[in-house]
């Protein structure tokens, strides 16, 4: 069916909500505390460091950068699940479904590029320190976020795009929060093995190559790590990539489980609870995984809730 026969009011009904009112009422209650921590955690981060001349430095302008993104990645979905929590019918229009899997897959992709600069910029800090102010440059920085953006919303778009140009069933029923991947590709009636490989190779991209880009550039991390002589040197080095690999492997594991495999390997409830995972999970840990092993953010953010604890105050 093309888009053109389509009628861009169409619904899809959600099925992934619970149907018993008291698990409801937990539901909702769960999803908005998450996503209150979600984002008062990630805008303390963008604040700190925004506020702070100390953190004007590549690392926390990256780590600044992705809880922005984080913030909208999180604010694409996750105010639509509460509202249909406490809707009867839980709907959303065939041009609504498409609009939100575009900026939701765009900027989890972006989100994924983001831990790529994020890891070229300790590859350069460790294995090139002398040269590190010369390389990582302010506008290098900024052309990395924004070209990590535009590459995840483009691979989105056209990703999408195809998805909702091929025939769906008659049974338009998500079994789902929202509208992902993998549920709404389950609806589609066509010839199954061509659009998986589509799907799979745009998922590759998306997911796979930064995945490459940031084990290469640990490889070499390691690398230059083991050539210090000094366990104290050696200790710091590691320390300072810690946080980041710690987040790299959530996200990854996430995002490898729910989109690297065939359509017709396909578990409702388990696919639901890995979304949910990486929806309100992985956004909730980041900023806790960064501020907990930096003892400078930590400090910053101390000061930064004293400040306005004062002012509030008098």
């Amino acid at each position: 069916m093309a888009w053109e026969n389509r009628s861009l009011l169409m619904e899809f009904v959600f099925l992934g909500y619970p149907s018993n009112p008291e698990v409801c009422i937990l539901f909702f209650l769960g999803v908005s505390l998450a996503y209150t921590l979600i984002i008062s955690g990630n805008v303390l981060i963008v604040v700190a460091i925004q506020t702070e001349a100390r953190l004007h430095t590549p690392m926390y302008y990256f780590l600044g950068s992705l809880s922005a993104v984080e913030i909208c990645y999180t604010a694409v979905v996750v105010p639509h699940i509460l509202a249909n929590i406490l809707q009867p019918e839980k709907t959303i229009t065939l041009l609504g479904c498409a609009t939100q899997m575009i900026f939701f897959i765009g900027l989890g992709s972006a989100d994924c590029f983001l831990l790529a600069a994020m890891a070229y910029d300790r590859y350069v800090a460790i294995c090139h320190p002398l040269q590190y102010p010369l390389i990582m440059t302010l506008s290098l920085c900024i052309h990395l976020v924004v070209a990590s953006v535009v590459i995840g919303l483009f691979l989105s778009l056209q990703l999408v795009a195809f998805i909702f140009s091929l025939p769906f069933c008659q049974a338009q029923s998500i079994e789902h929060f929202f509208c992902d991947v993998p549920p709404v590709m389950h609806l589609v009636c066509a010839n199954s093995h061509i659009h998986e490989q589509s799907v799979l190779v745009a998922a590759t991209l998306a997911v796979a190559a930064p995945f490459f880009l940031i084990t290469t550039s640990y490889a070499f991390i390691m690398v230059a790590v083991l050539k210090i002589h000094s366990a104290a040197g050696r200790h710091q080095a590691f320390s300072t990539c810690s946080s980041h690999l710690t987040v790299v492997l959530l996200q990854y594991g996430c995002c490898a489980f729910m989109y690297l495999h065939p359509n017709s390997i396909y578990y409702p409830k388990q696919d639901q609870f890995i979304s949910l995972v990486y929806t309100l999970g992985t956004p909730l840990l980041n900023p806790l995984i960064y501020t907990l092993r930096n003892s400078e953010i930590k400090g910053i953010l101390g000061r930064c809730l004293t400040r306005n604890y004062l002012f509030q105050n008098n």
